[in-house]
């Protein structure tokens, strides 16, 4: 068999790696992109573009019920073959990647599709249904094969027809009841679409509360929020054992038992580093995550991006490590890798935006931390009957900057975009304290958050 030479070689065209390969086609080098589902990833297909459709949708439920506080009668009537449709025709292109790939090619690219497996240094092995294919690369290897969901060993589970994001996604018809395991970000999301549409849902979280990886207070946030809609809450809890009868699920939490027609996981991600053949650079094959340096560099000759460095499972933070290795690729300057102001949004109602560390990250790494709270709740007069959220500031005090924060509210993720500044910039509190807030804005409740944090 004979071995196509090319420049580089992209394992996995998720969103970071897409944009590496064209960018790098562009630039002249010889690229192939290996991929064995969707060029573009989890996040156009299963994650971050479909389910925004889907969060939209019920969100406009919601406001379309808040009517008779403010401005008349509304009859609601929820149906979800508009939003399927949607997902289907405008997100998805009905799960067909064409446009991702001819884009692809069209600069220049090389795509393979099948599996790629790394078989020595610089060294990649396409398998697919027509055969291998081995390609070999001049400057290097780029991983992006991303993660998929993490289905936990619980008895019963294996063979019954739960759903993972993908089915939920997929979805022609709102489930009439649906247990859902994990309230982080996912689980948290697709549990308020499906209830506002009509479904009996409830949440199980194993960690003590809702969105654990966030402040405390956002996930009592979440779940006083989740109690009011009707959705169950279960936090400190795991599953045990799940049956399957052919129609109802059961879900056994210790003494409880709950019964629903649909099982979503949504309990984390994960990736198989050992079926990469990463061993055959020198990497561990049984980590969770590829170790890299702030060039993305994991061996000579190797870079990786995306979930699968366990820097943030965002298409935010692939994108900007697509970013840094083309240009290390390239002999370019430019910084390199930087992720003290990582921002982050549970696109939930009301949005829960974070940046930097939490106090209690901020205090693990020793810090000497100040904190400042305020309610968005006066700052939102007039605009909807009963605005729910906060506004947080992490402060090291020591030097006299935020390290963190966290903006929960309606359009929590926007408000966040100045704390991100502030967070990035290091941007001196004393500085922050004196700035012109406009009014009346969600935004200004950061100015209340900064009188706490001086105890003012």
């Amino acid at each position: 068999m004979s071995a196509k030479e090319v420049d580089v070689i992209l394992i996995g065209m998720g969103p970071g790696g897409e944009d590496a390969a064209e960018k790098l086609a562009e630039a002249g080098l010889v690229v192939a992109g290996v991929e064995a589902r969707l060029v573009g990833g989890e996040c156009p297909y299963f994650g971050c573009v479909p389910t925004k459709m889907m969060v939209r949708a019920a969100g406009v439920l919601a406001e379309g019920r808040r009517i008779p506080d403010f401005a008349g009668d509304a009859a609601v009537r929820p149906d979800w073959a508009p939003v399927a449709r949607r997902i289907r025709s405008e997100a998805t292109d009905d799960w067909d990647d064409k446009t991702a790939a001819d884009r692809f090619t069209g600069k220049g690219g090389l795509l393979f599709r099948g599996r790629g497996r790394i078989t020595g240094a610089g060294e990649v092995t396409v398998t697919s249904e027509s055969g291998e294919q081995v390609l070999r690369a001049r400057s290097g290897i780029v991983i992006n094969v991303g993660t998929d969901p993490a289905v936990p060993p619980i008895e019963g589970l294996a063979g019954t027809p739960y759903w993972t994001n993908r089915e939920a996604v997929r979805t022609e018809q709102v489930p009439g009841s649906l247990i859902v395991l994990g309230g982080g970000a996912i689980g948290s999301e697709f549990s308020q679409v499906f209830a506002r549409f009509g479904s009996e849902v409830t949440v199980v979280e194993a960690a003590d509360r809702m969105l654990p990886l966030e402040e405390p207070e956002s996930g009592r946030l979440l779940a006083e929020i989740f109690e009011r809609e009707g959705i169950g809450v279960h936090t400190g809890v795991g599953a045990t054992r799940v049956g399957y009868d052919g129609g109802t699920f059961t879900v056994s939490l210790g003494e409880e038992t709950l019964t629903a027609t649909n099982l979503l996981v949504a309990t984390g991600r994960r990736t198989d580093l050992k079926s990469l053949g990463v061993r055959a650079v020198g990497l561990d094959e049984d980590a969770k995550v590829i170790d890299v340096d702030d060039r993305l560099r994991a061996a000579p000759g190797v870079w990786a991006i995306g979930d699968v460095t366990g820097k943030g499972a965002f298409t935010h933070v692939s994108m900007y490590q697509a970013a840094i290795v083309i240009r290390d690729i390239l002999g370019q300057d430019g910084p390199p890798a930087d992720y003290h102001a990582l921002s982050r949004v549970t696109f939930t109602d009301p949005e829960i935006g974070a940046v930097g560390l939490t106090e209690a990250q901020a205090r693990e790494r020793g810090l000497t931390v100040r904190t400042g709270t305020v309610q968005v709740g006066a700052t939102a007069r007039g605009w909807i009957h009963k605005a729910d959220g906060f506004i947080k500031l992490v402060e090291d005090a020591g030097r006299g900057v935020l390290v963190g924060a966290t903006s929960a509210g309606p359009v929590g993720g926007e408000v966040l975009g100045a704390l991100a500044v502030a967070v990035h910039a290091e941007v001196p509190t004393e500085r922050l304290r004196h700035m012109i807030y406009a009014y009346p804005t969600f935004h200004r409740g950061i100015e209340g958050a900064l009188q706490d944090l001086s105890g003012e």
